[in-house]
């Protein structure tokens, strides 16, 4: 049997070295009963502000699991600046949407009700926690914020004018997403990395005419296409975040190096073969 991952955890507590925080319910069950945890074992928290710390848990029973926050292992850090502004999907669809833009790195998931929407109904609560699943599992150190949905109309309305929008139109004029992002450059000639954008993707029906009329006629809205394919909404809104952030965005990083399974041989965690 090879060796256990450490599990990694958000919590909203304040987290600095020695503090002694009681798991909520979601972290008890998966701690207790997922993972099998026993009392002394390491585990790994952020709390998206003070960065992230080595822990270990400090009691486990039957009524209360608490971990003790240990050294720091990472800075905060933040994604950039993105929102992905979508017409709500059905509930699978809308699921998988929040899973997998939480770990492309969108900083907001705002719904937009547009005039062929088929559904306005979505579970807030259930959203944050697929997001906050996403980040435990991804080394994200943010947690997303999942908006209520407002009409389109409000949307544009209050939208800020510093903020520019990306809109995948899947009819008319548009030009491919990565030659229009790259053609967005700062004033000396690089590739602008404004920090304020944002991304409207339409419902499983596509924007009305009109719709894609008056975004056109707005000076923040870039339209871009995604490809000579007909793409499901899920899957367009997803393609832009994944073409945003390598242009754009934190493409180019590397991921943390994660903190070793419990049970890795002393060569291995000195570098050895």
């Amino acid at each position: 049997m090879g060796p256990e991952m450490i599990p990694r955890l958000y919590v909203a507590a304040d987290l600095r070295p020695g503090l002694e925080i009681a798991a909520d319910e979601r972290a008890q069950h998966y701690l207790r009963n997922v993972m099998r945890r026993a009392l002394g074992d390491p585990v790994v928290l952020f709390n998206g502000r003070d960065g992230e710390f080595q822990a270990e848990i400090a009691r486990l029973d039957k009524r209360a699991v608490a971990l003790r926050v240990a050294a720091k292992r990472r800075e905060q850090d933040d994604v950039p600046d993105l929102w992905l502004c979508f017409a709500p999907l059905k509930k699978d669809a809308v699921d998988f949407l929040v899973e997998k833009g939480t770990e492309l790195g969108a900083a907001v998931f705002q719904p937009v009700i547009t005039r062929r929407t088929v559904s306005s109904r979505l579970n807030l609560d259930r959203l944050k926690a697929n997001a906050i699943e996403a980040a435990e599992q991804t080394e994200r150190l943010t947690i997303p914020e999942i908006r209520p949905a407002v009409e389109l109309d409000a949307l544009l309305r209050n939208w800020p004018r510093d903020r520019r929008m990306i809109l995948c139109a899947e009819a008319g004029a548009a030009e491919p997403i990565a030659d229009a992002l790259s053609r967005i450059t700062d004033d000396d000639g690089s590739v602008s990395k404004a920090n304020a954008w944002g991304v409207l993707c339409g419902p499983e029906g596509g924007f009305h005419v009109s719709e894609l009329d008056r975004l056109r006629d707005l000076d923040f809205v870039t339209p871009v296409g995604l490809g000579p394919r007909i793409l499901r909404a899920d899957t367009a809104a997803l393609t832009a975040l994944a073409v945003f952030q390598s242009i754009l965005g934190d493409g180019r990083k590397r991921p943390p190096q994660p903190m070793l399974p419990i049970g890795t041989p002393e060569s291995e965690r000195a570098g050895g073969e």
